[in-house]
């Protein structure tokens, strides 16, 4: 990730300090349950805690080593040892360092998917708030791009915030599918180190046991924590797409916050680009990006092999990182959103009437009017309303197909907007709990 699109505390899950400071506990908590089985002594176990619990593991020291080494985990004992000394012998007695890696991979996976359900939630409130204030605001729904039939823009939002529902949910999912721990040694067959060792260090660390662990984590639960964190990215971008077309020129019906001092171009002074919601729309490919590599990552070589350690060490932060910021960044432009009533007004009259054509239609039907011929005599006027002949509504009545089976008093009650609404608090209730 780069400093840009990244939260100091999201990127802190994933610094070398973090990292090393997970593998010490793993394996502190392994030697703990070692001692007790008495497969190493309890002073041994004790000194290592005493001496390694508050301690600043170096990570220059251990690019250092792992320059001679060139194994990441070895380096990192190599210093524990020089930290803790004699003691650290006893450190790894049995474990592989997949033990190690997947485990601390996990943990961090596991407070990711907690900090971006935090995340959400924010999303949430802020989709709630607007919501509830812009319930009975009228606006033209599209299909296509183009003016379709009255909708409010509360319903709008309230889409998005059932959607962000299903988010949290995903998380949730993906939060406990990743949360296993694995200290089952090489191959996986506890050969080297008893199962209780792993039960114990699952159980403080926050994990759960991973059932059958080869010599890796299988990868079809990163697979899918990734898989979820993308789906998830996709419904940021629609609402950000969303909110990019409603600030286009011609629509204007909301916009991003335009904040004091700020500017839209270098060049042109008048500009206010959706420049967030379209930083936004770009944060997503980068997080949907990570879900091909981490789907190949599942077909590893028999009992394991490392072609999916390179793809984690980039796609795991980058993902959970850039995610973290979009969600906060969206919470912000809809918390902040400027929305504009009376430009949603003049855009849903813009056609003269014509959103209510189907409301015509079934009237037609209704006084006796074939669908076919009702279908035909609304279209042909319609098609007149588009060339700018006049409002929809006199079109009807001045065509004589129309006007033997309906009179002007009969079509107003057709052009008013209040039936589109009457099922609001329906959805509203759906959605919210509340009416």
């Amino acid at each position: 990730m780069i400093p840009r699109y990244a939260r100091p505390e999201a990127v802190a899950l994933w610094s070398p300090e973090t990292r090393y400071r997970i593998w010490f506990q793993i394996e502190a908590h392994a030697a703990d349950a070692m001692a007790e089985l008495g497969v190493i002594p309890k002073a041994a176990a004790a000194a290592i805690w005493a001496k390694g619990k508050d301690a600043r593991f170096d990570a220059a020291r251990i690019d250092e080593i792992e320059r001679t080494t060139k194994h990441d985990v070895i380096a990192f004992l190599t210093h524990v040892a020089e930290i803790v000394g004699p003691e650290a012998r006893f450190l790894h007695q049995g474990m592989t360092s997949s033990d190690v890696l997947d485990t601390c991979l996990a943990v961090q996976l596991r407070d990711a998917a907690d900090m971006l359900i935090e995340d959400v939630d924010l999303v949430l409130a802020a989709l709630k708030r607007r919501a509830l204030e812009h319930r009975r605001t009228p606006v033209v729904g599209r299909s296509h791009g183009i003016h379709a039939e009255p909708t409010t823009f509360g319903l709008k939002l309230a889409s998005h915030y059932a959607e962000f529902q299903r988010a949290k949910e995903r998380l949730a999912m993906a939060r406990f599918e990743i949360a296993t721990c694995a200290i089952s040694g090489p191959v996986g067959t506890f050969a080297s180190v008893d199962p209780r060792v792993e039960a114990h260090v699952a159980e403080k660390m926050g994990l759960a046991v991973e059932p059958v662990s080869t010599q890796v984590i299988p990868r079809d639960r990163h697979a899918a924590y990734f898989a979820a964190l993308a789906v998830v990215a996709a419904s940021v971008e629609r609402l950000a797409v969303e909110i990019r077309h409603l600030q286009r020129t011609e629509v204007l019906e909301a916009e991003e916050p335009f904040d004091p001092g700020q500017k839209g171009s270098s060049a042109m002074p008048h500009k206010r680009n959706p420049v967030l919601t379209e930083n936004l729309t770009g944060l997503a490919r980068l997080v949907r990006s990570a879900v091909v590599p981490a789907l190949e990552d599942v077909a590893l070589w028999h009992e394991r092999d490392i072609s999916h350690s390179s793809v984690e060490r980039g796609i795991g932060p980058d993902a959970t990182v850039h995610l973290d910021f979009a969600l906060r960044r969206l919470a912000g432009v809809i918390e902040r959103l400027v929305i504009y009533p009376e430009h949603m007004a003049r855009n849903l009259d813009r056609l003269g009437g014509l959103v209510n054509s189907q409301r015509v239609l079934l009237a037609l039907t209704q006084k006796g009017m074939s669908r076919e011929d009702a279908y035909a005599a609304v279209q042909r006027n319609a098609m007149k309303v588009w060339r700018g002949e006049g409002r929809f509504i006199d079109m009807l009545e001045a065509d004589p197909d129309v006007s033997r089976h309906v009179d002007r008093a009969e079509l107003e009650p057709l052009f008013d907007l209040q039936p589109y609404f009457a099922h609001v608090d329906v959805i509203f209730a759906r959605v919210f709990g509340e009416v």
